[in-house]
């Protein structure tokens, strides 16, 4: 049980806004294949780069997005006519609006296309699947893109400014403020050990270097050109990482008992990711190929304090929602903002580790906030596909003090 303070503050929707719900539940129910379904039929994600330092440093959004967009009307020969919504998620670019639909105008997407973007921080990824797909199970529209961007090289995060009389309130003031030093309360709160920390770390590491020698990346990132340069291989994954080599970092941040370190801390890094979304009945009539199903998606309130835990609650409110259990789900991709509270969640959840980020996560990988909730399904999605297995869950806490995740099905073959 959590302690009083810690409790999930999620609230009760009623039922004609619940989180995306689906009408069917259990397996049996969920594997069949309707009409109406909400099915991914093109998921891919850019490589990506280390914020400052790596391959798109000086790559602003609206390049990332431009050349996201054209890649990928040259690999699928989509009529971008047919498209009718596109929602970007993205957190900390400036005039956000302006520049999606810029980049999406000129790569030739027509101006009769609509465009949104969304921020729900780590989240804001998922947000946008979740609503081109919300878009269509209310059949406003048939066919839509979403897709997730960052550059934490050109736009890190800005402080956010309140004014007194709003953080005179403990949890108002919580929520603002930096994410290593939630990662730090989260560690001192769960007695989460520098050992423990980078233990888990290792995981993270060693899985995604094993991935990039063994060109596993390549099946999910589409090539793109920037600059006369194709950019098409992750820079971000370190080689040689040791536990040795963790306990030599120095602490990352001044709070709490300083276990945060930048090995087993989410990389800061730049990168886009994209999901074609439509109905089956569509994607059967014009010959797309089907990758996955769309379940459902929730997003929940936690202790803005201890904010890495909320997939500790969001994880089980979209299992009931759709009927399914732990061991239902044969792929779980956790974001790693910390490796504080990866490891709490992971203990708590009680997943066996072996189902969770198998090619690694974003201490290895990087984890652009605005990307990260659409790259999760990408990476999840081909996982399956290589497997053979059915059942995806994608998870990650939130800035502020949320969580979300979503249940999706493979239909691939690999």
């Amino acid at each position: 049980m959590l302690p009083t303070a810690l409790k999930v503050l999620a609230r009760r929707t009623p039922a004609y806004s619940r989180a995306a719900s689906t009408s069917a539940k259990g397996v049996s129910a969920l594997l069949q294949k309707n009409p109406e379904d909400v099915v991914i039929t093109f998921a891919k994600r850019t490589a990506m780069g280390r914020a400052k330092k790596g391959q798109l440093k000086d790559t602003p959004v609206d390049e990332l997005l431009h050349a996201l967009f054209k890649a990928t009307l040259e690999t699928t020969k989509l009529d971008p006519a047919k498209i009718e919504d596109i929602f970007v998620g993205t957190c900390h670019p400036p005039s956000p609006l302006y520049i999606s639909r810029a980049a999406a105008l000129a790569s030739g997407i027509p101006a009769e296309v609509p465009i949104a973007t969304v921020n729900r921080l780590c989240s804001s990824g998922l947000q946008a699947i979740r609503s081109i797909a919300q878009a269509i199970q209310m059949g406003s529209i048939s066919l839509g893109v979403a897709v997730g961007v960052e550059s934490m090289s050109l736009n890190p995060r800005p402080t956010p400014e309140v004014v007194d009389a709003v953080k005179a309130n403990s949890q108002a003031d919580d929520c603002i403020q930096p994410m290593g030093w939630t990662s730090e309360m989260v560690a001192q709160a769960y007695n989460v050990s520098r050992e423990k920390q980078d233990h888990y770390a290792m995981f993270s590491h060693s899985r995604a270097q094993i991935a990039l020698e063994k060109g596993i990346f390549a099946e999910e990132i589409i090539p793109i050109e920037l600059k006369g340069k194709v950019v098409s291989v992750d820079d971000t994954i370190r080689k040689g990482v040791t536990l040795e080599s963790l306990a030599g970092l120095k602490s990352a941040f001044e709070w709490g008992d300083r276990r945060s370190t930048a090995g087993n801390s989410a990389g800061v890094g730049d990168g886009a990711a994209i999901c074609i979304l439509t109905t089956r009945k569509r994607a059967e009539a014009e010959g797309f190929e089907i990758l996955g199903k769309y379940v459902a998606s929730t997003f929940v309130g936690v202790e803005p304090r201890y904010m890495g835990i909320s997939p500790v609650a969001a994880i089980p409110k979209i299992l009931e929602q759709t009927g399914l259990t732990r061991e239902d789900i044969d792929v779980f991709e956790i974001n790693e903002a910390f490796a504080s509270q990866w490891a709490y969640c992971i203990e708590e959840l009680q997943v066996p580790i072996e189902k969770i980020n198998p090619n690694g996560g974003s201490m290895a990988l990087t984890h652009p906030l605005g990307m990260t909730g659409v790259r999760q399904v990408v990476t999840g999605l081909a996982e399956l596909r290589r497997r053979d297995a059915k059942f995806l869950c994608t998870s990650m806490c939130v800035g502020s003090g949320m969580g979300g995740a979503a249940v999706f099905v493979n239909e691939g073959r690999s």
